[in-house]
């Protein structure tokens, strides 16, 4: 369930403005096809070709094709101008939920729906802030640190896709979130001292919600279970859960019961070891004032 975790100006005759399509994403190819074939047929019916289109949109032709034949992403201001300059009343405008969906690589939006049927998300990370938890900037600065390096495109669409996900926190009624984070994990300088401030700011934030908890791992605590790396737990409405360990199950996702029982029983541990919520927001203030 872990992942890796952009907009632009109108760009003249650059490609730069479209995402490029995830030839495994099977459910977006096919939003895209339908959405290029729609814009063709709009323009084709307002009796408009393409290098016209291309000059009125402020994009160039190649692009066009492409978004067109369903092989690139458009942006939302792409939408917006095909909106504007075919006069669509609307029918453009109404693709942007679906193609906002696809910008996102598979893996993610898989994860952000099940975060999102989730009524109860516990999750500790050993080398790192837990992605809901990030700002852009920290998010940004970690996967900058990723080897082979991310494009600029492609590094700003895992940032927002990342981004995205922190919905969670909006919704209504909202779920019981816990988190545990390792101090080493804190002290390390990721970005510069205005990343990192805002980073312990986000995380006093979410800390005192009052459906958040929060808990630090002191690094002189005694060895615990989840030494070996994540371990996640999602329970859902129904009753059902599902559960991630990188030191058990092989690392997949698992909805057996008696493997969900045992991810519990370490979380469950690794809380106990923690420091209390309170003391934790405690310890992140002072991190807060010695940065």
């Amino acid at each position: 369930m872990s992942v890796h975790a952009g907009e632009g100006q109108l760009n003249g005759e650059s490609d730069e403005p479209g995402w490029e399509v995830d030839p495994d994403d099977e459910w977006g190819l096919a939003v895209l096809a339908t959405v290029g074939r729609q814009l063709k047929l709009r323009r084709e019916a307002v009796g408009m070709r393409v290098p016209d289109f291309a000059v009125a949109v402020g994009y160039g032709e190649d692009l066009v094709y492409k978004i067109e034949g369903g092989k690139r992403i458009p942006r939302p201001e792409y939408l917006d101008k095909s909106e504007e300059v075919m006069r669509a009343d609307g029918l453009i405008s109404a693709m942007k939920e679906d193609v906002e969906k696809v910008r996102y690589p598979k893996n993610v939006r898989d994860l952000a729906e099940v975060e999102g049927r989730a009524v109860e998300i516990g999750v500790y990370v050993c080398s790192s802030i837990p992605g809901l938890l990030q700002t852009p900037e920290h998010a940004r600065a970690l996967l900058e640190s990723w080897q082979p390096a991310y494009s600029p495109e492609d590094l700003e669409r895992r940032v927002a896709a990342r981004m995205a996900r922190r919905s969670v926190f909006d919704r209504s009624p909202a779920p019981a979130l816990s988190f545990v984070l390792e101090e080493a994990t804190l002290r390390r300088k990721v970005g510069g001292t205005m990343v990192r401030r805002q980073q312990f700011e986000r995380l006093l934030e979410v800390g005192r919600l009052n459906n958040v908890t929060l808990q630090v791992m002191p690094t002189d605590s005694a060895a615990h279970p989840g030494m070996s790396g994540r371990i996640e737990v999602l329970k859902f409405e129904d009753g059902t859960a599902v559960g991630r360990s990188d030191g058990a199950f092989s690392g997949r996702p698992t909805s057996d019961p008696r493997q969900l029982r045992i991810l519990e029983l370490r979380y469950g541990t690794i809380r106990a070891q923690a420091l209390p919520p309170r003391e934790s927001l405690a310890f992140i203030e002072q991190l807060l004032g010695e940065t």
